[in-house]
This record gives structure tokens, C-alpha cells and sequence, in this order.
């Protein structure tokens, strides 16, 4: 009777542990992104990554813990708004997703955080302000380098490799680019060199008649700046006619465009960017082929990051076992994935790449060369 009585026990102690490892027959990866607005096809570009990938795995087929599942995409549009973006957080925790792909914009990530990470659900997002894994929460995971290493990228390049003697620094006056700017004024300023000129515009300016004069001034040769690449073309329209062609101008990556290098460029022209582009990776060929056989269209952004970031999910799952959202973040943080484009995922303890790099770009008709990378700088 003992022994029965036992079996009994062994038995319901399955039932209840299967119950808690329930493995639902579809998963659900949330993706929000700005699909519509001025990031429209930045955001739609990540969104198709995160089906391109989920299409792949579910033709290859997926077991979890010995279960066949399926993988849905529910994607969302954040508008690259945070207050947009909270509410469409609340709507993927209510669908139940299993994790998120989002957001592109660092002050939506870091402002839909806490509501996933309330969940335990991982948030693994291609914006890169420092802050965004600085709040404590354990579910914040950073797909490439973030800010500090790209404004150490760009002031110590700036300063070192462009043979300048007095600089311009010019940030849009958001919070990302004031903040990448001010760092990078500081590496310049540490590398013992001139910042003649320091300014804030806003991001829509594109009227430099009282710019260009205090360049000239200040004898400056080196412009360093965040602003956007329709902002750039604008002004180095406005050199060109003052006869200024021979100043630098090295950008972050908001002007690492096809819409930048579509243009003449009479003044040579850099750019820093933590996403580095499919073509220089070994496997970026076989991806971009079947990205335009997918979408008949070139991709623009960071849809090899959304695509690796699934198969890293798909990863985590089989080794966890489960779709439990804290397992899951748990096993995401020391897994050392193989990523079928990007060759590498690993994320330390504070959720940050450990693989993430910047790369120096400088801009040709119609290409960007990839001069340099590093992950130190």
C-alpha cells in the first residue's frame, strides 16, 4: 500500500511540475518597432529580420523540452514615441509573449522596460544610450555596442586620425545626441586638441547662415556632429558655396544613410555606427539573398541583429527547456549563442553585448567604406 501510495505521489508531483513547464503549442516573439512615421523603414527593417527568422525556424521545425511548437510574430508600432511605446508594451505582456524585439529608439526601450521586465520578460533592443541597462532591471539586453564606446569611437577618431586642429561639435539637442556629442567632445578635449566651437541646434534645423560663419572664424577643420544625415546634406551645401570643402565632417550613425551617399559630396565625409552592415560578415551574402527574395526590397538597418536575436531566443528555449519568461532571461544571460549572421551573441551581467563593436565608415557615391572597428577604442 506504501509503495502504491507512493507511485501516487511521484505521479502527481509530475503533473504538477508539467503543469508549471506548460509549453504552449504556438510562442508568441513581440517585436515593436516604429513601423509608420519618419523610422518607418527603420523599424519595418527590424521587423522583417524577426519574420524572415521565424519563418526559417519553423520550416527547420522547433522542439521545446520535446514538444513541437511553432513561433508568431505579434509586432507592434511604437511610433518612436515612449508613451506610444508603453502602451503597446502592455499590449505584448497582455498577448503573452514570450519575449520582445524592441525598441529601436533608446527612450522607448527605456521607457517600456520596467513593464516587461515586471513580467520577467526579456527585452532585447538595438538602442544603444547607456541607460538602458543601467536601470536595475534584469531583463534588459542590448543587441550591439552601446553609446559610450560610440562617442569614444568618434572623439578619439576624430582626434587622431582626421589631422585636425580645431573642432566643431554639433549635437541636435536630444537627449541621444547631446549626450553622444558631450562625450565625444571630452575624448577630443582628452587627446589635447581644440574644441573651437561648441553647439546645440535642434534636429530640424537645416538653415546654417550663422554656423558657417563662426566655422570660418574659429579656422575650423574637423566637424564632429549627431545630427541627421538631411541635416548634414544641408550643410554641407551651405560649406560648399562658402568655399569651406576642405573641413571633415564625421557623424554618428543617424547619417550612415543611403540617402546620405545618394548625394555629391564635395567634403569628405565620416561615420561611426555600432550596426555593422550585413555585407561584412561572412554569412551577410546568403542573408541579403534571401532577404530580397522575401521582402523585394534591399534591408536598411539592423534586420540581421532582429534575425540573429530569434535564433538566440530559439537557443535559449531548448537549453532552458522552457518559455517560463524568467527561465528564459536567466538562461539569456550566460548563453554564448553561435548567431547565424552577426557569428555571435553573449550578453554579461548587465545585459550589455559583449561582442559589440563600432565601426568607421566613410561615405563614396553610393557606398560606405568600412575603414576600422574595435571594441575598445
Amino acid at each position: 500500500m506504501f509503495r502504491r501510495l507512493l507511485g501516487l505521489g511521484s505521479l502527481s508531483a509530475l503533473v504538477v511540475l508539467t503543469a508549471c513547464n506548460r509549453i504552449p503549442d504556438t510562442i508568441k516573439i513581440g517585436v515593436a518597432q516604429p513601423t509608420s512615421g519618419p523610422l518607418e523603414s527603420l523599424g519595418k527593417d527590424m521587423v522583417n529580420g524577426v519574420k524572415l527568422a521565424v519563418d526559417d525556424i519553423n520550416k527547420q521545425g522547433l522542439k521545446i523540452d520535446g514538444q513541437a511548437v511553432r513561433l508568431e510574430v505579434i509586432a507592434v508600432d511604437d511610433k518612436a514615441d515612449a508613451e506610444v511605446g508603453k502602451t503597446v508594451a502592455r499590449q505584448l505582456v497582455d498577448a503573452n509573449v514570450v519575449a520582445v524585439i524592441g525598441h529601436l529608439n533608446s527612450g522607448v526601450s527605456i521607457a517600456a522596460a520596467p513593464i516587461y521586465a515586471e513580467k520577467s520578460i526579456p527585452q532585447l533592443a538595438i538602442s544603444t544610450k547607456p541607460e538602458y541597462t543601467q536601470m536595475g532591471l534584469p531583463t534588459t539586453l542590448r543587441l550591439v555596442a552601446n553609446d559610450a564606446l560610440q562617442a569614444k569611437a568618434m572623439g578619439s577618431y576624430a582626434a587622431r586620425a582626421l589631422n585636425g586642429n580645431a573642432f566643431a561639435v554639433i549635437d541636435d539637442s536630444t537627449p541621444y545626441g547631446k549626450g553622444l556629442a558631450d562625450s565625444a567632445a571630452e575624448q577630443i578635449q582628452l587627446a589635447k586638441k581644440k574644441v573651437a566651437v561648441r553647439q546645440s541646434l535642434d534636429d530640424k534645423t537645416t538653415d546654417f547662415t550663422k554656423l558657417v560663419p563662426e566655422l570660418q572664424k574659429a579656422d575650423v577643420d574637423v566637424i564632429v556632429t549627431t545630427l541627421a544625415d538631411f541635416q548634414v546634406l544641408a550643410l554641407i551645401e551651405q560649406l560648399d558655396k562658402a568655399g569651406l570643402t576642405k573641413i571633415q565632417i564625421l557623424g554618428g550613425d543617424t547619417i550612415k544613410t543611403d540617402k546620405l551617399i545618394k548625394n555629391p559630396l564635395p567634403i569628405k565625409v565620416y561615420a561611426t555606427s555600432p550596426i555593422i552592415e550585413p555585407r561584412e560578415f561572412l554569412q551577410g551574402k546568403a542573408f541579403l539573398e534571401k532577404y530580397r527574395t522575401a521582402f523585394n526590397t534591399e534591408p536598411v538597418y539592423g534586420s540581421h541583429y532582429a534575425y540573429d536575436a530569434v535564433w538566440v531566443l530559439k537557443a535559449a528555449m531548448e537549453r532552458a527547456r522552457t518559455v517560463d519568461p524568467e527561465k528564459l532571461t536567466a538562461e539569456l544571460k550566460h548563453i554564448d549563442a553561435l548567431a547565424p549572421i552577426t557569428n555571435a551573441v553573449r550578453f554579461n551581467d548587465r545585459g550589455e553585448q559583449y561582442y559589440g563593436v563600432i565601426s568607421i565608415y566613410t561615405a563614396r557615391p553610393g557606398v560606405w567604406d568600412a575603414l576600422t572597428r574595435s571594441d575598445n577604442w
